[in-house]
């Protein structure tokens, strides 16, 4: 159990057959069986379930889909593993808290964040320190990271697609001057700054391991390490900071109205003197 179960493509005709002697309705067996198909195209060519890749499945299915729906689809999952025999492998739904500010069941404090940044810039690892600092200081998710470029850098706003719309994300000053330096250092004159040594932009899975590595060394639960942890430890603070519900789930890309957002200059002005406040944000050397 430990190495984790083989999943084959004849698995899921398999659970299917399963859920039709157990006299499923029809809709159940074809809304588990869309759930667990989208499980093994995350899976790419590594066809071995694993603790680790479940969890970074997790992960993913956080940042694009509704706590309602990542629940619903981690079900089915479990239900697919208990039928191959992995209940261990099994995940915790997620804890449902509020509408904007649903968490894990172990949230990441402040204290943990800035441990893991130090932990990383003491090891030389300035690229990791930042994105974190990048993720947490701005609410992003870990896969709108390629929207910071160095063009982003002159306006101090970043312009973030996702889930069919635009939004403008505020950078704080000291973040746009630790980029900056960044940059500088590694000489990215264009384009996303966070990149490969082949110049595309940093993986998702591949973040979160990274974050990962640095809990022992840190003095962090690796529980609690999840890129999209950040983001809520941001809407935490932002929200105690500012007590303003409304800033928050533009700033987040929440908002549920359906109209274009008019971002006017003393608007921009207000979040990012508010995001100044939260003492997310460490002046660093990059040098």
């Amino acid at each position: 159990m430990e190495d984790g179960i083989e999943m084959k493509k004849e698995s899921m005709e398999e659970f299917a057959v399963y859920l039709r002697e157990r006299e499923n309705a029809k809709a159940t067996i074809r809304k588990y069986l869309t759930d667990i198909r989208t499980f093994y195209n995350f899976m790419g060519e590594n066809r071995r379930i694993t603790k680790e890749q479940l969890l970074s499945y997790k992960e993913w299915l956080v940042e694009h889909y509704a706590i309602s729906s990542v629940n619903s689809m981690l079900a089915a999952l479990n239900q697919f593993l208990e039928f191959l025999g992995g209940e261990r492998l099994k995940l915790k739904r997620i804890r449902v808290q509020g509408t904007l500010l649903t968490g894990e069941a172990r949230e990441m404090e402040k204290t943990d964040y800035k441990r893991l940044v130090e932990t990383a810039m003491e090891e030389g690892r300035v690229q990791l320190a930042l994105m974190m600092e990048t993720m947490c200081a701005t609410g992003i998710r870990v896969s709108e990271l390629e929207y910071f470029t160095v063009e982003s850098l002159r306006s101090g706003m970043v312009k973030v697609w996702n889930k069919g719309k635009y939004r403008m994300v505020p950078m704080p000053e000291m973040l746009k001057k630790n980029l900056q330096r960044y940059v500088e250092r590694e000489g990215i004159q264009t384009g996303v700054i966070f990149r490969t040594r082949n110049g595309n932009p940093k993986n998702r899975s591949n973040i979160w391991k990274e974050m990962k590595s640095l809990a022992g060394r840190a003095g962090v639960d690796p529980d609690k390490i999840f890129p999209h942890n950040l983001r809520h430890l941001f809407a935490r603070t932002f929200y105690k900071g500012t007590n303003n519900l409304v800033n928050l789930a533009e700033i987040l890309g929440h908002s549920s109205l359906e109209i274009t957002r008019v971002y006017t200059t003393e608007k921009i002005q207000v979040w990012i003197k508010n995001i100044e406040t939260l003492d997310l944000v460490s002046e660093w050397s990059t040098t």
